[in-house]
This record gives structure tokens, sequence and C-alpha cells, in this order.
């Protein structure tokens, strides 16, 4: 039965795609054009330890910006896609998770033509992709994802690498795993309260399995 499914909303961009290192290669370009602080390798580890707002505070860049700043990031995404590449672990991940049964969704701010050609051949493991969401605009996407499969949000789970995945799922009470690999510090993570924190993809796909075990277990029960 449809209720009884499950769904993984992912994140994209540093927590399925290893794009955090391009961002940073590209970062500075951007800061120059937008004219927002620069920063230094050193600097961007303190970063990653602050929230979505204080970081924007930090680089000195209005709200009003983040749209534009935003759109050029998918414009230079799109022209460096092979600079961008999903983790070596994914496909596997993926395909284990559809074999349970699961529903898959990409919920990202990056478009979805940039996100289907950097997952290649695992991008038809996806049921639904929401795209193009705005800094601060996630929840509104996990909501929609949750009416098109008719689910509840008990029956959902969300996969991110930042503070905001985290806040976002939290707004619409869908539990959340943060992964430890991208943009956030674990440190980040842990005070914004996640649900779990998987530090390698090994822990994440052990969550993620047991997870929808335990909530078939449940099901049967009823």
């Amino acid at each position: 039965m449809m209720g009884q499914k499950r769904l993984v909303i992912f994140d994209f961009d540093g927590t399925l795609a290893d794009s955090v290192e391009w961002f940073y290669r590209v970062l500075n370009e951007v800061a120059r054009r937008y004219r927002f602080r620069e920063t230094t390798p050193e600097e961007r580890e303190e970063l990653r330890r602050q929230t979505p707002l204080q970081i924007l505070d930090s680089l000195g860049v209005p709200k009003w910006k983040v749209p534009i700043i935003a759109q050029h990031l998918r414009g230079l995404a799109a022209r460096n896609l092979d600079q961008i590449e999903i983790y070596g672990w994914v496909a596997q991940l993926l395909g284990e998770l559809k074999d349970e049964g699961l529903y898959l969704a990409v919920v990202t701010s990056n478009t979805e033509e940039n996100v289907r050609a950097i997952l290649a051949d695992s991008a038809a493991l996806i049921d639904i992709y929401e795209t193009g969401s705005s800094l601060f605009g996630k929840s509104t996407k996990f909501k929609r994802v949750l009416k098109q499969l008719k689910l509840s949000s008990a029956q959902a789970i969300s996969v991110g690498d930042e503070v905001r995945d985290v806040d976002a799922a939290r707004r619409v009470g869908i539990d959340s795993i943060a992964v430890g690999w991208g943009l956030s510090h674990p440190d980040a993570l842990t005070a914004a309260n996640a649900g779990a924190l998987a530090k390698t993809h090994h822990e994440l796909s052990a969550l993620l399995l047991a997870r929808q075990r335990l909530f078939s277990v449940g099901a049967s029960a009823r």
C-alpha cells in the first residue's frame, strides 16, 4: 500500500555530489563579482561551523543579493559539470534504497538539468525532483514532495549536509540525518539538533536501511 511506503529526501550539492571543493574554487571569483568578502582556506573551516545567517553576516552578503548569487552559481555549475561528480558510493546506495521499496527525492537549489547530468545513470532512480529552491525555501519544497506522494511527514526522512537542511526538515516535522562531509561542520549539525549524524557513507547507509526495515516491521504489525 502507498500509505506504508517511506521516502528519503536528499539534498544534492555536498550530500550526493562532491561539489564542495568546486564551490570553494569559484567562491572568491563570485565574491569579487558581487562585492562581498573573499575568504582564505583557513577561514573556510570556521565558516563550516556557522549558521547560514552567520555566514552571510561574516561575508558581508545582504539577504537581497542571495537569490542573484545563487542563480549565478547555478549557471557556473552548468558550465563546470565536468568538474563535479557524485561520490563513488551514491549509485549503490540509491539502488539499495530502491530495492527496499523506498521513494527517493532530490530537493536542491541547483537545477534539475544539472542534477540529472551529474547523477547520470542514477538519475532514473529518483522519483521526484524539486529544484531551484531559494536559500531558505526548502521546507516548502519538502511539503510539495509529501503532497505529490500522498505521504505524511512521519513517513519521510531528510538527508543533507547543511544546517539549513536540518532546520527545513524540522519546520515540516520530518526527521533528519545530517552528513558530516559537506558544507556544514559536524559540530554545527549537532548543535542544530539533527536527528542523527552520519560521518561516513557507511553510517548513512546503515541508518537509512535500519530505519526502513524498522518502519516496515511496524507497518506489518499494524
